[in-house]
């Protein structure tokens, strides 16, 4: 089956042709800023591509459903009601899905959750510790986000490294959004991002968790709850620390904003990384993947030195050389370290095969 892969990520769309085998046939990636795509762009793009049998979306929110679905009216007014919950996402998804339609009429499409690897977190996890009105009300929980990356990631992970079945991994997918995964046994047990994906780590405009009583704050200080959200997706982070989101542009950089940006970076990092081995229960192996975990060896290396006490240690020749698929730690490290390519395109389209046999 050859599955046409849509992925609407936070600051571009990327699409991929994925034949039977897994090869990648076909590919496209364009910049998608702010909440919208270009369906005219986006439809040329389609109509470049070979001949596909389904097309899978990549859905950053999918609620508490812990597997794909197939798409459609009912299926695509839920993830509308979802859009609060992941503003810099959902509408880029849902016109991706519109003007996929438009470009290939009647193809079996295919939701794809970047929620569902997380839909079987254990309750300590999952749970934030509010009132059981409120948590049953408004269907207050943890939900994670970036399960296709982190699936993908920690598969190939075991794969590359020889691991067993029971190993125990940290995933961190770096990139314009980023998040860590806990995964003990093939399973995600805790993440980073929680109720939104705002929550965790610094991220290149979001800020990642805030004490709630900052928020308040700003809110009692006059400030519009549109203009705090809209603050904390699109103007903090990196950005709101040194004026730029892009890593590459800090780390050429040398001035003091940028040294702060990039040491809260990595201090949030490191801390995150040490509380999902925690998770985790010990921990086997340390995965990078994504824009800024698989070509920023910099930003490895000072989290990593940040870990030794974990039993993280990289070779600095290795992660120096990093492209692809590769194992950049120390020989004889206590913890083996990897980069991992994102395909995220692979397990969408494994996800699709499955579902439709």
């Amino acid at each position: 089956m050859r599955v046409l892969c849509v992925n609407t990520g936070s600051s571009s769309v990327k699409l991929a042709l994925i034949g039977p085998d897994d090869a990648r046939l076909g590919e496209h990636e364009a910049a998608a800023p702010g909440t919208d795509v270009d369906a005219a762009a986006l439809g040329a793009a389609l109509a470049e591509l070979g001949p596909a049998d389904a097309v899978a979306h990549r859905i950053v929110h999918g609620g508490r459903r812990p597997g794909p679905a197939r798409l459609d009216a009912a299926l695509v007014a839920e993830l509308e009601g979802l859009t609060p919950l992941a503003p810099l996402h959902q509408p880029k998804a849902l016109a991706a899905i519109a003007a996929t339609e438009r470009a290939r009429p009647g193809l079996p499409a295919v939701a794809c959750f970047d929620t569902a690897f997380h839909a079987g977190l254990p309750a300590a996890a999952a749970t934030y510790a509010l009132p059981a009105a409120w948590r049953e009300r408004f269907g207050l929980r943890r939900f994670g986000f970036h399960g296709l990356s982190h699936a993908y990631a920690s598969r190939r992970a075991v794969e590359l490294l020889g691991l067993g079945e029971d190993a125990r991994l940290v995933t961190c997918h770096l990139g314009a959004g980023a998040s860590l995964a806990a995964i003990a046994g093939g399973a995600s047990v805790d993440t980073t991002m929680g109720f939104t994906p705002l929550e965790g780590i610094v991220m290149a405009t979001r800020s990642g968790s805030v004490d709630p009583g900052l928020v308040l704050h700003l809110v009692r200080q006059g400030l519009a709850p549109a203009d705090v959200l809209d603050g904390l997706e699109r103007e903090s982070g990196l950005k709101g620390l040194a004026g730029t989101g892009d890593t590459r542009e800090l780390l050429a950089r040398d001035d003091d904003d940028a040294r702060l940006a990039l040491a809260v970076y990595i201090h949030r990092l490191a801390g995150a990384v040490a509380a999902m081995a925690v998770a985790a229960g010990g921990l086997d192996a340390l995965v990078f993947t994504g824009g800024v975990g698989e070509h920023a060896p910099a930003i490895r290396a000072a989290a990593a030195g940040r870990l030794g006490l974990l039993g993280v240690a990289l070779d600095a020749g290795a992660n120096e050389r990093a492209a692809g698929d590769a194992e950049i730690g120390a020989a004889g490290a206590a913890v083996r370290s990897v980069v991992v390519a994102a395909r995220e395109d692979v397990e969408m389209a494994r996800q699709a095969r499955a579902l439709l046999g």
